[in-house]
């Protein structure tokens, strides 16, 4: 793959990434923000002061929300672009739009799912802000512990399978990563700073909308941007013109 197709294909994956964060924008916005609206009203019930915001939360639900989210949609759709142009014809016989869709769904996986299983996401009034520093540092240290075991154990499918076969050596990677995985989830910290009068009931739909948003983000990723990279990659031959079109024109 030259130079000029790994750019062609990293500008069609940010624009995957825009649209897609477009359509995740859409679901953040409907199902994610009445449960914040929830929390924080929550929260603003239970303060003992109250402090004065420094940005509104309109415009937090509004632009900040959508800046936020675009933005994580182009950058990560440019980084899954150039691991695309890697992966293609290395993860086995698949054509681009099976491969953008493989690897979306392995990034979802990888880069949201496992952290979320350890560490979930919380809404406004969950949480201590003088352990947002360990909290933060916590959950990247385990985006980053599966994102390198994700690909250890794609490497591994890759060496075992001419001895074992595709299906078993699938088989045996995927269980080596779940079980480092979790290893990894019974060793690292916990952390459970939810206040005991906090609706059980909110704080499970703000996590699902969040897992849903990621899904929709993803998702909507692989797809569009599976149909982009067929396109430069395989195009279609041109139409040869029919004979009524040949004897019109004549």
């Amino acid at each position: 793959m030259n130079s000029a197709t790994v750019r062609n294909l990293l500008v069609r994956g940010m624009l995957a990434g825009l649209a897609a964060g477009l359509l995740a924008l859409v679901a953040a916005y409907f199902l994610g923000e009445p449960n914040v609206d929830r929390a924080i009203a929550f929260e603003d019930a239970h303060a003992h002061e109250h402090e004065m915001e420094v940005v509104s939360r309109s415009l937090q639900s509004t632009a900040g929300l959508a800046t936020g989210v675009l933005v994580y949609g182009v950058a990560f759709g440019g980084i899954a672009a150039l691991a695309f142009c890697f992966a293609l014809g290395r993860v086995g016989r698949f054509g681009p739009r099976a491969t953008a869709l493989l690897l979306s769904t392995a990034a979802l996986l990888a880069v949201y799912v496992v952290p979320f299983l350890k560490y979930p996401a919380n809404p406004p009034s969950v949480g201590d802000p003088d352990t947002i520093g360990k909290r933060t540092t916590l959950y990247f240290l385990m985006m980053l512990l599966s994102v390198l075991l994700a690909i250890g154990a794609t490497l591994l499918g890759k060496r075992l399978a001419p001895s074992l076969g595709t299906w078993y050596a699938t088989v045996v990677a995927v269980a080596a990563f779940a079980v480092v995985i979790g290893l990894a989830c019974a060793f690292l910290p916990v952390i459970n700073e939810v206040p005991r009068d906090f609706p059980a009931t909110l704080l499970w739909r703000f996590r699902l909308a969040a897992l849903a948003v990621q899904a929709v983000l993803w998702g909507g990723f692989g797809l569009l941007f599976g149909e982009l990279a067929e396109r430069q990659l395989n195009p279609r031959p041109a139409k040869a013109p029919s004979a009524a079109a040949v004897a019109a024109s004549g």
